[in-house]
């Protein structure tokens, strides 16, 4: 049964870790403008049954009553028209839907967001073996990759240095990526940015 002394909350779900009620922060913003059940105090709405259909201006008590009759939430969706317009809707399952929209939408974005790879002018062979695995790793999964020398002191009086590992390093991924970015000193750092190959640059 919906509780009628105001909007229901909660979705029977397990509790939300961070990230997630991070999201529901999001949705709760999103959503708070709606009116929604004895909320709602104008005298008359323009109604949309729950299969989508007008059904026409009622008076609001009435609304209510074809919402508890379905046990469904009446939801204010058109504040700005003149009766405001109001829809039949399981509101609780509205607000589901669009928590998953942007958790898909957050999750698209993190599956094509930059990663970052530093490595020193001086780096031994292990770890220069082990950066370049994690810039494979990065591509494989369709990342596009920063690639940072960072110079000490008088190195900085030597880019040839950096320019020859950051050839190495696209050199030695070439059948993964293509140089996005071609290698420039910023400050004490040699950037160069690579993305997946077959991947389409953005404009």
């Amino acid at each position: 049964m919906r509780h009628w002394r105001g909007v229901s909350q909660g979705n029977g779900q397990e509790p939300f870790d961070r990230s997630a009620r991070q999201l529901t922060q999001e949705v709760e913003s999103i959503s708070k403008e709606l009116k929604v059940n004895e909320q709602i105090r104008v005298r008359q709405v323009r109604l949309i049954g729950s299969d989508g259909q007008q059904v026409g201006i009622v008076e609001t008590r009435d609304a209510l009553r074809m919402a508890r009759e379905e046990d469904l939430d009446l939801v204010m969706v058109g504040e700005a028209a003149q009766p405001p317009v109001a829809k039949l809707m399981d509101y609780g399952k509205y607000r589901f839907e669009l928590q998953q929209q942007t958790k898909d939408a957050r999750r698209r974005s993190r599956q094509h967001e930059m990663k970052s790879i530093k490595f020193r002018v001086k780096i031994d062979d292990h770890d220069y073996e082990t950066k370049v695995n994690h810039i494979r790793r990065f591509l494989k999964g369709g990342h596009k990759v920063k690639v940072t020398i960072m110079f000490r002191g008088r190195e900085r009086t030597h880019p040839e240095l950096g320019q020859g590992i950051l050839n190495r390093v696209a050199a030695d991924v070439n059948e993964l990526a293509v140089v996005d970015a071609a290698p420039v000193i910023a400050g004490m750092d040699m950037n160069m940015i690579l993305r997946p190959a077959g991947v389409t640059v953005e404009s």
